[in-house]
């Protein structure tokens, strides 16, 4: 029978596009047969705006581009701006930083797991339970900075303020009770039949492809690509504690999944090492909230929940950024998408996106 293919809109204010996201996908039927990204809905000029903002005010900027993973955008920016002024954090600043960068993974984590089994079809409890736990976190987030979302913990040269007494007993509750629950979260999913039946071998990127298109993060290691860049470019703490970075084998959409899940069991490790190792002492090496830091430039990329994230700052000298751009990871990881969803169904699109696991803020900036 002949058809004629039809254009299909999906987004940009669609539940499953994770945000203002839009994809146009060329249908024969149910099946795929072109796609075409569409971004931009969410533009706010953050680059723009900070350089018109002292460097402690753009903190507040960063925040509400991954706003599922403020800690981290917080740690990448101040990192930046210390190498640009030479400064050096103290050992008890760096801990708390890497403290707070390892939980916020933990809660991007479950909240693209969560996310990833409603557009499978899941409906509402994996992503109730994994909400459920992300609040114990984002208490903890409360205790040392008041906020629980746009954070602003961190400072240049250190964190805002030193983690109150009632922040380590929570903090320990946490780590004694999480892998009993992502032990359960997985028995939830892990096995389920209908996840292995949507999932596996659906919409593979393999390793070469992934190097070439600069994709970094989980999707990068689901494919088999070991690059983490708290081992091979340590910045803070660590280098001072012990981790494994999990690779998938076939850089599928379930091993996608499997990679975060066991990137929070591997979180929970380091979190756990730097309470044993943390010192008293001061959490910030300068009060200052002006900087004038000399003409150059630089920048530090981290490994964000989402991959690799960097704030390139230009200095003039004066006390506002000349230029920032921001290296994110959700823009280059939408590279190979559609790679990733021509020839599948409209179903598998849903689901392939949202293994991706982009946030439109840092998408579009």
């Amino acid at each position: 029978m002949h058809t004629q293919p039809v254009i299909v809109n999906i987004g940009p204010h669609h539940p499953s596009t994770h945000g203002v996201f839009r994809m146009r996908l060329t249908m024969d039927g149910e099946n795929i047969l072109d796609v075409e990204p569409v971004i931009g809905y969410l533009h706010r000029g953050s680059e723009k705006l900070a350089e018109e903002r002292h460097y402690t005010q753009v903190i507040t900027l960063t925040d509400r581009m991954d706003y599922v993973a403020s800690m981290t955008n917080n740690q990448a920016y101040v990192l930046s701006c210390e190498q640009l002024t030479g400064i050096t954090p103290p050992d008890r600043g760096m801990y708390l930083r890497v403290i707070a960068a390892e939980l916020q993974r933990v809660v991007s984590h479950l909240v693209a797991t969560g996310f990833f089994l409603q557009d499978l079809g899941a409906f509402a409890t994996p992503l109730m339970y994994a909400m459920r736990e992300r609040e114990r976190v984002l208490d903890l987030f409360e205790m040392l900075c008041g906020a629980r979302i746009t954070v602003s913990y961190m400072r240049i040269g250190g964190v805002f303020q030193d983690a109150p007494g009632e922040f380590w007993p929570a903090l320990r509750r946490i780590l004694d009770e999480f892998p009993a629950f992502i032990d359960e979260l997985e028995d939830l999913i892990s096995d389920n039949e209908i996840v292995l039946s949507r999932t596996q071998g659906v919409s593979v990127i393999t390793g070469a492809d992934a190097v070439n298109a600069s994709i970094t993060g989980p999707v990068l290691r689901a494919s088999g690509v070991s690059w983490d860049l708290r081992k091979a470019a340590p910045y803070d703490v660590y280098d001072r504690v012990s981790f494994d970075v999990p690779l998938g084998e076939h850089g599928d959409n379930y091993d996608r999944y499997i990679i975060r899940i066991r990137e929070i069991r591997e979180s929970l490790k380091i979190v756990e090492q730097c309470v044993a190792q943390i010192e008293p002492g001061p959490v910030r090496a300068t009060t200052a909230m002006l900087f004038r830091p000399p003409v150059g430039e630089s920048y530090v990329p981290i490994e964000a929940p989402k991959g690799e994230l960097g704030f390139y700052l230009v200095s003039d000298g004066s006390i506002a950024p000349y230029r920032m751009h921001a290296r994110a990871p959700s823009l280059i990881n939408l590279t190979l998408l559609k790679q990733m969803l021509v020839g599948w169904k409209l179903s598998d699109a849903i689901v392939s996106f949202g293994s991706i696991d982009v946030n439109m803020g840092e998408v579009d900036r």
